[in-house]
């Protein structure tokens, strides 16, 4: 198989004046083993992951990636050529270069931009969701304890209405739930639905729902053999960090869990690109650290690559980097001892190559220039190369509203997800029990036999009147009285007497 070009290595000066010895490019096989994308404002890392989304995207690969400022998009129509484009493509030396799009279908969690995502709030799970929410430990173990009464009660848990639904439950019910599951307070309650409120200020509402996301939906390939790029539509969501980081991890633990063990492939089956990456590790707990540690870890047996891009290569945490074997760094500016720092963790964590002073190309590189080290055979990083990037074949920049919606329009996924679905859930299930309750309280009380024979004109009198009589009419008792006195002695008499009211009285005859 083909592998995917990078760009050129380059010697001397940093304008890319003479040539190096050949291409730099990234072995399709190894495309699981992940990568790191980084570098200052404005050096090129949007390009860079273009070039790699096209490049696995021709090699039947498909790719998931955030389109953070709206830029990204590009990849679905083609570029124009342009002088400048045509004299870095000879530069390069590349063979057969054609401007074309890339098969793309846009998603976007507010459902504007894009084919709506939907998770549910179970599949979410509460330590996700208490992330989102910025509860802390004592709201997250309410949390957790919300989550397990519902599963023993068997509600379905799909949309926000039904975890409040389930939260004014627990606060009608707190006593007996905080001696079954432990101790909930009014307070944490309380919290959690003011927590909410604000999440549903934002939007994120129309996240959490159905129908949900399909994993096999962002793993599509065209009838020609071409890997779908799968575009995250995140130019306002990155304004939410905390909603941002949390739906990419959960969409990363969901491959996790869902996808089997493969082994080395040929080819990746997913790449998985996590744009803004400082956000994911920001004010992340020690447990949810681990937890991604782990997730990048085994997800390579699962034939899933995972690329990081950030600004700066520590903004990963180094039991993470040490994970990622395919790097691209573009320029840094020390003008801080935070950038400082920065570019010699960067310079560190590439192979060293004697031709190369890596501290001090870092900061002269130029846009469309970095720092590269892929591996090759037997998973052998190489020494870090001075290289120019190879243009993507799209347009570099955004997209025309237009042109949105004509490739929404042939998207394979649109008629599934851009309607609704909402089925008896939580909420509808505990609504419908409190109206039988209301209907119940409501209802006239089950009727009585003293109430039937208060009743004037009820059955009950009526056998009154009939066996005792009226002040206008003689009774059974006092006709049958009269006749027994007149067979006194009788033994048909006697029986006559047990038998009527032994029927009328319930004895036995």
């Amino acid at each position: 198989m083909d592998p995917i070009l990078i760009g050129k290595a380059i010697t001397g000066t940093t304008d890319g004046a003479s040539d190096g010895p050949g291409h730099v490019v990234l072995q399709p096989r190894l495309g699981n083993r992940h990568g790191l994308v980084a570098g200052a404002t404005g050096t090129g890392k949007s390009v860079t992951l273009m070039v790699l989304a096209e490049g696995f995207s021709r090699i039947g690969v498909p790719v998931f990636m955030a389109d953070v400022k709206g830029d990204i998009a590009g990849l679905a129509v083609p570029g124009e050529m342009s002088d400048r484009l045509q004299e870095r493509i000879d530069r390069i030396g590349i063979d057969g270069y054609a401007s074309e799009g890339s098969p793309t279908v846009f998603w976007d969690l507010f459902g504007q931009l894009g084919h709506p995502v939907r998770t549910t709030v179970s599949e979410m799970g509460p330590t996700l969701l208490a992330r989102i929410l910025g509860l802390n430990d004592t709201q997250s173990g309410v949390l957790d304890i919300v989550f397990r009464l519902a599963d023993d009660r068997g509600l379905l848990l799909l949309d926000l209405e039904d975890l409040r639904a389930l939260l004014g439950l627990v606060a009608a019910e707190r006593k007996d739930i905080s001696t079954a599951y432990g101790l909930v307070s009014a307070q944490s309650i309380g919290a959690i639905q003011r927590a909410l409120l604000r999440l549903e200020g934002e939007g994120a509402q129309m996240f959490f729902g159905e129908p949900a996301l399909d994993l096999a939906d962002l793993m599509r390939t065209t009838t020609d053999g071409r890997g779908v790029i799968n575009l995250l539509a995140a130019d306002k969501l990155i304004l939410k960090p905390r909603l941002y980081s949390s739906f990419l991890l959960w969409l990363l633990s969901e491959l996790f869990e869902q996808l089997p063990e493969v082994g080395d492939l040929d080819k990746p089956k997913l790449v998985f690109v996590f744009d803004e990456a400082h956000l994911l590790f920001d004010d992340a707990p020690p447990a949810l650290r681990q937890r991604v540690e782990q997730v990048v870890r085994i997800i390579r047996s699962k034939g899933v690559g995972v690329y990081f891009c950030s600004q700066f290569p520590d903004d990963v945490p180094d039991e993470i980097l040490g994970q990622l074997g395919n790097r691209v760094q573009h320029a840094l500016r020390a003008y801080t001892p935070r950038d400082q720092k920065a570019v010699r963790t960067a310079a560190e964590t590439f192979v060293a190559n004697p031709a190369l002073d890596v501290v001090e190309t870092i900061s002269r590189l130029g846009t469309g220039e970095a720092l590269v080290s892929t591996l090759q055979d037997k998973g052998v990083p190489m020494p870090v190369e001075h290289t120019l990037i190879a243009p993507p074949r799209c347009r570099m920049g955004a997209i025309t509203e237009a042109e949105r919606a004509r490739v929404r329009a042939g998207s394979p996924v649109g008629a599934k997800y851009d309607t609704p679905v909402d089925r008896e859930s939580a909420a509808e299930m505990l609504a419908a029990k409190a109206q039988a309750a209301a209907e119940q309280a409501k209802a006239p009380p089950a009727r009585r036999r003293e109430d039937d024979d208060a009743e004037e004109g009820g059955f009950g009198q009526a056998i009154k009147d009939a066996v005792f009589g009226t002040k206008r009419r003689q009774g059974m008792v006092e006709t049958m009285a009269k006749q027994t006195a007149r067979t006194v002695g009788s033994r048909i008499g006697q029986q006559i007497v047990r038998g009527l009211l032994g029927g009328l009285f319930g004895g036995k005859r």
